[in-house]
């Protein structure tokens, strides 16, 4: 399968609430590596203080908190003074684990880490913490 990255929607900044947001094109590359979040947090660079990314490209590792890749990819945001928000439905995700039910319902306290249900969610959040 051949990508060409000029057909499809590539990740793009956008203004939410005054905050720039790399948005992440849903039919992107899976993040299953600590190298492909840097990747994400090298994109950001161009200018975005927050990293969107549709729930469904990350690696099911992320969500398996026993792998502890979660941790090493937030670890990374946190690192580099970004904001990550996983976006879209992980309920099947939760449903699976209490513990990453708690990390959630801890990450989406912080303002570092966030699970949201879509942008609409995101924008909503950049408001309030506006």
């Amino acid at each position: 399968m051949s990508h060409h990255p000029e057909a499809d929607m590539a990740d793009d900044i956008k203004e939410f609430s005054g905050a720039k947001v790399l948005v992440c094109d849903p039919a992107g590359p899976t993040v299953a590596t600590p190298q492909d979040a840097l990747d994400l947090i090298g994109a950001a660079f161009a200018g975005a203080e927050i990293v969107a990314v549709p729930a469904e490209r990350m690696d099911d590792d992320f969500f398996d908190l026993s792998t502890r890749f979660a941790g090493e990819v937030m670890q990374k945001f946190v690192n580099y003074h970004l904001k990550l928000a996983v976006v879209g439905d992980i309920s099947r995700h939760l449903e699976a684990s209490s513990a990453l039910r708690a990390l959630v319902a801890e990450s989406n306290a912080s303002h570092h880490i966030w699970f949201l249900a879509d942008l609409e969610a995101l924008d909503t959040r950049l408001r309030a913490t506006a």
